[in-house]
């Protein structure tokens, strides 16, 4: 029993569920945004009502491809990715970005391979070469 509670108790699965319940709420918030004021503003831009497929059908042999319902979900997720984009991923990258800026380098590159070595690093963990004072790297054997 102390193990199942230790495994509760463990800090990634309270963030865990932290993050899902975050998520599902924030869900419910841009899908409301989307309802209740992008779509309606979409419909009051192209001057008609709000967009509905649902009714957009084909058949072939019989079968009937309802098709209309597939065309609304696709938009509604186009719209909710781009809502997301421009209302949370673009300002929260600036606001990172900007509180970065001042933010001193911890690492350099390796002028052999590139990669990110830490700033006191005298050997490349990736290449192997190895770097003197000036990051010009020497050849070793």
């Amino acid at each position: 029993m102390s193990g199942f509670k230790k495994f509760l108790m463990r800090g990634n699965l309270v963030e865990l569920a932290v993050a899902v319940v975050i998520g599902a709420t924030f869900s419910g918030l841009v899908q409301a945004l989307v309802k209740d004021l992008i779509t309606p503003l979409i419909a009051a831009i192209t001057g008609g009502s709000e967009p509905d497929f649902s009714a957009y059908v084909f058949t072939i042999n019989g079968a009937k491809f309802m098709y209309g319902d597939f065309v609304n979900q696709l938009l509604s997720f186009l719209i909710i990715a781009s809502v997301v984009y421009w209302l949370v991923v673009l300002p929260m990258s600036r606001v990172i970005s900007f509180f970065d800026r001042n933010k001193e380098s911890t690492e350099k590159k390796c002028p052999e391979c590139l990669s990110d070595i830490p700033m006191a690093a005298r050997r490349c963990a990736f290449c192997t070469a190895v770097l003197s004072e000036s990051s010009e790297v020497t050849t070793s054997s």
